[in-house]
């Protein structure tokens, strides 16, 4: 039995249900469990955040502009001003599933560090950048949302319609477009506040599908050894049954008629009158044996039986 399963079929099939479920345990489930933890921790943040009241952004950010990542989407308020000459707007970015751009502006405090702004957004119509307004130039005292850089976009910036435009909110690549020294990280300005275009939505509590993704890796890596199992468990049942039929079959076959050994093959067949020695030698020659040996031995002296065939043709010669 076990050479029926080492076959090629049956190898490939095992090793590929043992790389499957591997894999379903090892990377898989833990990349949708992973992606899971990291939503749900993101969206415990984002809670505390909203219920926690705005500070000054100088209590949790130093003047590098860098924002711990337990921070972000913390409450801040930012006095100072609009550096407007140095706004780059964000492009290619949907919001709402609606084409649009979204203007950063540069906002030095009363202290001189600068951190980039998003303003909000804008929608594009026919592939034109809107009229974007301009941030006022006055000293305001604006809030917004503590948000963690993004890397640096491997598409370069472009200029359309007097507009410089860029692919991602990357401080360090705007500070080179602008020139004006920026710190890590930025602030997503809130609704309400000065220089505010379309705000940008927040994001929702939702946690996906990520924990159930993640479930139904870890059952697809149970289930697959144990269809394996079944197959083979089924095929050794079909086997065993296979046998069994045989067995019965040759139990139950009746024994051929005649001698022992088949038709023809009558142990002591009656000597005719008037035959001949031959015939004598036919009859005291010696039972017959097995199948072999039986088919020597009328290939040699020929079969007992009567030719039935040739009897007719003789009766129906001397009737005519």
């Amino acid at each position: 039995m076990l050479r029926v399963f080492l076959t090629p079929g049956w190898v490939i099939t095992a090793v590929v249900v043992i790389i499957f479920a591997y894999t379903a345990f090892t990377v898989l489930a833990p990349w949708q469990l992973g992606k899971n933890e990291a939503t749900s921790a993101r969206n415990q943040r984002i809670e505390q955040a909203f219920n926690t009241d705005p500070v000054p952004v100088g209590t949790l950010v130093g003047r590098d502009g860098v924002v711990d990542p337990d921070l972000e989407w913390r409450r801040v308020t930012l006095d100072g001003h609009y550096l407007p000459d140095s706004e780059v707007l964000l492009r290619l970015r949907p919001v709402d599933h609606r084409p649009a751009v979204q203007g950063l502006v540069p906002f030095e405090l009363d202290d001189g560090s600068v951190l980039l702004v998003n303003r909000g957004w804008l929608p594009v119509e026919a592939g034109q950048i809107p009229e974007v307004p301009p941030p006022p130039t006055r000293e305001v005292t604006i809030s917004g949302y503590l948000r963690r850089n993004e890397s640096v976009p491997e598409r370069a910036p472009v200029t359309e319609q007097d507009h410089t435009q860029v692919h991602g909110i990357s401080t360090e690549q705007i500070a080179d477009l602008t020139g004006v020294p920026l710190g890590r990280d930025y602030v997503q300005l809130s609704e309400g506040s000065p220089g505010e275009l379309d705000p940008v939505p927040l994001p929702k509590l939702d946690a996906g599908p990520y924990l159930s993704y993640g479930v139904q890796w870890i059952a697809f890596g149970i289930m697959a050894p144990l269809g394996l199992g079944y197959f083979i468990w089924a095929e050794i049942r079909e086997r065993r049954r296979e046998r069994e039929e045989e067995a019965a079959a040759v139990a139950t076959t009746p024994a051929p008629a005649g001698g022992p050994n088949g038709p023809g093959d009558d142990p002591d067949p009656p000597r005719h009158a008037g035959g001949t020695r031959e015939d004598e030698e036919i009859s005291n020659a010696p039972s017959p044996g097995p199948p072999r040996k039986r088919r020597r031995r009328r290939a040699r002296y020929g079969s007992g039986h009567t030719d039935h065939y040739r009897t007719i043709a003789e009766k129906n010669e001397e009737r005519f």
